[in-house]
């Protein structure tokens, strides 16, 4: 149905009701902006990498083909403008508190539970920080987002053996950061 509802918007833009593409922008918006603001680290270059992208989906509407889903070509465009904008300006630091990295669902959780959340989503984040960005963007559209191998090889270009070993071996760096991360924690309790 999304697919479908996608084709429709997408060629109401065509026929040049240029209103009709502030449904896929509204659809869209927090998807393009979390998978900007893992790779980039910084709101505020997410907030400009977004609008680029959104600005290139526009101009480019005309080339999108239904081979894949509208969001897979929308998160390459994404993707590839991230690291481009990566690849001009060194990386930056973010902290936890400036992204809305996860959803806590339940307020009436107790301290307790409240705080192990908090402190597994700063552990987290410090494993993410530690990946260079295409190691952070497989994560990212994988085990966060819910993309498919086939999906994450048309947005990234790589292909799918590639991103099961990239995948396998960021898993393993980040296991062995978490293994580092617990052990000085624990030292410093002793």
């Amino acid at each position: 149905m999304d697919q479908k509802d996608d084709r429709y918007y997408i060629n109401k833009v065509l026929e040049g009701d240029v209103q009709a593409f502030s449904y896929l922008v509204d659809k869209y918006k927090d998807m393009v902006f979390t998978l900007a603001v893992r790779i980039l680290k910084n709101r505020e270059n997410a907030e400009e990498v977004a609008q680029d992208a959104f600005l290139k989906v526009y101009q480019n509407l005309g080339k999108f083909r239904s081979k894949s889903k509208f969001s897979t070509w929308l998160y390459r465009i994404v993707y590839n403008t991230a690291i481009s904008k990566v690849r001009v300006k060194q990386k930056t630091t973010m902290s936890i508190e400036d992204q809305k990295f996860f959803e806590i669902g339940d307020e009436k959780q107790n301290v307790s539970i409240s705080f192990d959340i908090e402190n597994n989503k700063m552990i987290l984040q410090r494993l993410l920080n530690k990946l260079d960005e295409s190691d952070r963007a497989l994560i990212t559209l994988y085990y966060l987002d819910g993309c498919k191998i086939s999906e994450i090889s048309e947005i990234t270009g790589f292909n799918r053996s590639n991103i099961k070993v990239k995948l396998h071996r960021t898993r393993k760096k980040m296991q062995e950061e978490l293994h580092r991360i617990l052990k000085s924690e624990i030292v410093e309790i002793i």
